[in-house]
């Protein structure tokens, strides 16, 4: 297992080391809104308004999303 990991590594490393070679500059937030756009997407099957999806889009910085059997619900207005 460990010499699978460190082959792991090895392969990733330029990526790895261009992480800190930009101060941890990450396309996470990039990547959070796409995923959340293209949940949005699904659950939007049916809409007949085109602007109306457009305007959910906009408003997906004021949602909440709630890992998978948490007691809480989750909003998507």
């Amino acid at each position: 297992m460990l010499k699978q990991f460190s082959k792991t590594i090895a392969a990733h490393r330029s990526g790895i080391l261009a992480y800190f070679d930009f101060n941890g500059l990450s396309t996470r937030p990039l990547e959070g809104t796409n995923n959340k756009i293209k949940t949005l997407h699904k659950m939007a099957y049916g809409f007949r308004d085109v602007e109306f999806f457009k305007l959910k889009i906009m408003a997906l910085h004021e949602t909440n999303y709630v890992l998978v059997g948490s007691t809480q619900k989750y909003a998507l207005a």
